[in-house]
């Protein structure tokens, strides 16, 4: 891992196993406009064995002090992301995480969607997704728009401001590293927070069809892992820690 970090730095993170996905990805990324003395790295990790191994691959591999895990088809419509990621990580130094779409409370049964979710991501395709055009070229994120704490975010996108391993000693597969990762932040003591822009910032082309194989594989290890956190609320879960 590396020794020092870069404040003006960022570095998007992206397991990948589909060239076409990630070149309309990489098309997003680069019409982003990047702040003054801030630079970025792309780093892609072509078929890693599980995406909390990929992570700790990319994390290892970059300096920069804000990450930004997210998936192939995860398209970024919001050109001044970069400058609105700093907004809300800037306002407060105890917020480690931010997600687009997040789950205030700890479900029973584990499984993240069973507990009410903030945010929102376009699906394409989607009759209800109102997002705006390519030519909207002006929307800026301001703290008047809101952010919200949650105890689990979705992974479709994870964006970081500090440096904890991903837990790939247990997840050797595709499912609930992102409610493991949730779950090693919020334990140690940083916010996690899902942004309410009045517009939507991404576009997700994630398909019809998941493949749910070994998810409850997973979800088992989760529910033994965190039993003593399960039904609980992210206010609860940080006055216990």
């Amino acid at each position: 891992m590396c020794k020092t970090v870069n404040e003006h730095k960022f570095a998007f993170i992206l397991c990948t196993n589909n060239d076409i996905y990630l070149q309309e990805c990489f098309h997003y990324l680069n019409q982003l406009i990047i702040p003054g003395n801030y630079e970025v790295d792309i780093l892609t990790i072509h078929d890693a064995a599980s995406m909390a191994s990929g992570y700790n691959e990319g994390m290892s591999s970059t300096d920069a002090k804000y990450k930004i895990y997210m998936h192939q088809d995860l398209f970024i419509l919001n050109r001044y992301f970069l400058w609105d990621l700093l907004s809300i990580f800037q306002s407060d130094s105890s917020i480690g995480m931010i997600g687009m779409v997040g789950y205030p409370t700890v479900s029973i049964d584990g499984m993240m969607w069973h507990s009410n979710p903030l945010g929102s991501i376009p699906l394409y395709g989607s009759p209800d997704a109102a997002y705006p055009n390519a030519d909207y070229k002006q929307y800026r994120y301001s703290l008047s728009d809101g952010i919200t704490d949650v105890a689990l975010i979705d992974g479709c996108i994870m964006m970081t401001s500090y440096d904890l391993p991903w837990e790939e000693k247990l997840l050797k597969g595709w499912h609930f590293y992102d409610a493991f990762q949730s779950m090693n932040f919020l334990l140690h003591g940083y916010r996690i927070v899902v942004p309410t822009p009045k517009l939507p910032w991404f576009l997700h082309d994630d398909g019809i069809f998941l493949s749910l194989w070994d998810y409850h594989d997973y979800r088992k290890i989760f529910v033994e892992k965190y039993a003593p956190y399960l039904g609980k609320s992210y206010s609860q879960i940080r006055k216990e820690t």
